[in-house]
């Protein structure tokens, strides 16, 4: 843990050294990486729940009815 918060740590000293237009080059990079990166991770999702429609392995109805299987199950 120390390790990290002394990486992270390191990490905003190199930034905050930067001239103010590259920090604001390095936050709007940051930005768009995490953003294609959950684009990635919503596509994903969107594949396996189609490969559990075709497997018949997802469940199907309402929020409402989705929920109290859940919780049915629990029990």
């Amino acid at each position: 843990m120390l390790t990290q918060v002394s990486l992270l740590q390191q990490a905003i000293d190199s930034i905050e050294a930067l001239p103010e237009d590259e920090q604001d080059l390095v936050f709007d990079l940051i930005q768009k990486r995490r953003i294609a990166m959950r684009r990635k991770e919503i596509a994903q999702s969107a594949v396996d729940t189609m490969v559990a429609v075709e497997n018949g392995t997802a469940k199907r109805g309402t929020a409402a009815e989705i929920m109290a299987d859940i919780f049915r199950d629990d029990e």
